[in-house]
């Protein structure tokens, strides 16, 4: 799995656990609905650190606690670098 296929897994998780949709993500972040549709269909495959944290406000998490997941934790750019 791509690295930002763990980040658009983790938002698209969190819409769902939560009841929102992609787009109203985008009103309640500040993150223009371009943006994140970009993010989510893959085309922005590295995001700033300032959109993935407005992003993990609208979830009311703080930023570790966005990024803090087994997923993107075990995730190896050993392996990321063999291909």
């Amino acid at each position: 799995m791509d690295y930002s296929d763990i980040y658009v897994r983790r938002i698209r998780t969190l819409c769902e656990k939560r009841g929102i949709a992609i787009n109203k993500l985008a009103t309640m972040s500040g993150v223009s609905q371009s943006t994140l549709d970009n993010i989510v269909r893959g085309i922005t495959k590295n995001p700033g650190v300032m959109t993935i944290h407005k992003l993990a406000i609208a979830f009311n998490m703080t930023l570790a606690e966005f990024l803090d997941f087994d997923e993107l934790n075990d995730y190896s750019f050993e392996e990321e670098d063999e291909e």
